[in-house]
């Protein structure tokens, strides 16, 4: 039997509810927080350093999300697979792949707004959406990281970032594994700055076959506490950051999370 209870609207500036309060396994939309508010820069900032992030569709309200448990990647557990290892390596001898960040932020996140997904219609990156991360990227919190190919946009995602914490958002490509190698990219980059972890947010079966793993919301919330209070690195693409990944043995199965 649900145990469902009402569903907190906030207005412009209220604070969130506290995190364990979000509905769970036997509500109707588990995970789900609170509605309403607004996605100004200090919201979006206040939401992400409690763990919580905005999804919702056209026709609803903002919607606040806090899941339990958290996909996490870990950047030491992202699994580079031998085929995408065997594409990057060739990509960097030719010279063809070519790593930016912050270069093109609104032809990304327009980009993984309009790309066709199998088995998606429409898309949650709504206009107010990007007019928020466009704002959040323009204050330094939100970042780029475009694969580009042959001088061409081929792949990219954004993210934001506090501290040593990354929270993925969405990635898009326009040629085969473009968005692969922009993740690559990233983990390389955070491996070298020792970012803590790159939040997934959900589950899915494509993050999990790249090492990220299901973290309880706990444990998930002390990573971000002690992640957010160390220094935020320099969104700067430094090609040697490819050390960090590409010469380095493929990764164990992570190990089980903490409580």
């Amino acid at each position: 039997m649900s145990r469902s209870h009402p569903l907190p609207w906030l207005d412009p500036g209220d604070r969130f509810p506290p995190t364990d309060a979000a509905w769970g396994p036997k509500d109707p939309i588990p995970g789900l927080l609170a509605a309403g508010g607004d996605l100004s820069v200090p919201t979006l900032l206040d939401a992400y350093a409690h763990g919580v992030f905005p999804w919702y569709s056209a026709d609803q309200p903002i919607l606040w999300w806090s899941p339990d448990p958290r996909m996490v990647l870990q950047p030491a557990d992202f699994r580079l697979h031998p085929s995408l290892r065997k594409t990057l390596r060739a990509a960097i001898r030719q010279g063809r792949l070519s790593i930016r960040f912050d270069s093109a932020f609104e032809r990304v996140i327009a980009a993984c707004a309009q790309t066709p997904r199998k088995g998606q219609r429409g898309t949650w990156i709504v206009p107010d959406m990007v007019a928020a991360y466009t704002a959040l990227h323009r204050a330094g919190h939100a970042h780029s990281v475009e694969a580009w190919w042959d001088g061409e946009l081929a792949g990219g995602l954004y993210c934001v970032n506090l501290g040593r914490m990354v929270f993925g958002e969405s990635m898009f490509s326009h040629r085969t594994d473009a968005s692969k190698l922009a993740l690559a990219a990233l983990v390389a980059a955070c491996r070298a700055w020792d970012v803590k972890a790159i939040d997934c947010q959900q589950n899915t079966t494509h993050l999990a076959s790249l090492g990220a793993r299901e973290m309880p919301r706990t444990g998930f919330l002390r990573t971000v506490r002690e992640a957010i209070a160390l220094p935020t690195p320099a969104w700067e693409w430094q090609p040697v950051y490819w050390e960090t990944l590409i010469d380095q043995p493929p990764s164990e199965p992570p190990s089980p999370p903490e409580p």
